[in-house]
Parts: structure tokens; C-alpha cells; sequence
């Protein structure tokens, strides 16, 4: 799988909101945008995972930053996000490591350029933990 958007322009944080559907696991969190600048610019992120694509996840970037007015969504493997919650990993145009005890960081490369967010790893282990756990049963 490779990572797909338009314009990735993102950070993180995790400030959490929760949704499970028997089709759809997301997370909502804040992730922090990394620059050169001292501040950072915290950004509402979803982290998604699609049951019919149990291979890959999705961090979904707000319209908001995007030129065209659309979410940026980036597909990439679910293991990939996992081996780099360990150690530095990557594979295409996104690339995962740890950064201290607490914090991930997430690079995102596309034609427009490079995007550089850093997540809470709690939010991140916090999803993939629910990307395994079994859907709901339906009620009657």
C-alpha cells in the first residue's frame, strides 16, 4: 500500500472521541505539526480503520488545511504504524519512529512536500488496540 493525499499538512496530540461502527473504527485526536518555527500548531486528526481493509489504516487531515477544501487522507500498512510505535520504520511516502517515551512522530511525503506530525503514542496504541478488538454485536 502506499500513502495517498493531496496536500499533508498536519501535527499531533491525542485528545480522544471515540467511534465504533461494525464497519468503521476512528479515533479523534490532536496531533502537533512540526516546523523550524518554536510553536507548534496543534490540528484535529482522525485515525481511521476500515474492517474490509485489514491491512491498512488512515490519518485523515481536516479540509481546513488543504487548498482544494477536502480532507487529506493517507493509506498506509496498519503493521507500519505499529513496528515504528517500536523503532524507525517506513516504507513509501510515510515513515514512522518514536520520539522519547510518550511521543511518535509521522512523516509524510508527497510532491508538494514534506509533513511532520508528532502523536501521543498512548492515542496510537490506543487505536490499533481497537483495530483488534472484535465489532460490537448487532442489538435486536
Amino acid at each position: 500500500m502506499s500513502a495517498a493525499a493531496e496536500n499533508p499538512s498536519a501535527g499531533a496530540t491525542a485528545t480522544r472521541a471515540a467511534t465504533v461502527t461494525a464497519s468503521l473504527v476512528e479515533e479523534r485526536v490532536r496531533a502537533r505539526v512540526i516546523t523550524d518555527d518554536p510553536l507548534y500548531r496543534a490540528i484535529p486528526v482522525a485515525l481511521r480503520f476500515v474492517p474490509d481493509e485489514p491491512l491498512a489504516v488512515r490519518i485523515v487531515f481536516p479540509a481546513d488545511l488543504s487548498p482544494e477544501g477536502t480532507d487529506n487522507e493517507w493509506v498506509f500498512p496498519r503493521a507500519l504504524l505499529e513496528a515504528g510505535l517500536q523503532a524507525p520504520t517506513g516504507t513509501g511516502d510515510v515513515r514512522v519512529w518514536p520520539c522519547g517515551r510518550v511521543q511518535a512522530v509521522v512523516e509524510f511525503h508527497s510532491p508538494e512536500g514534506v509533513a511532520v506530525v508528532q502523536f501521543d503514542i498512548a492515542a496510537l496504541r490506543r487505536f490499533l488496540r481497537r483495530t483488534y478488538a472484535p465489532a460490537p454485536a448487532a442489538t435486536r
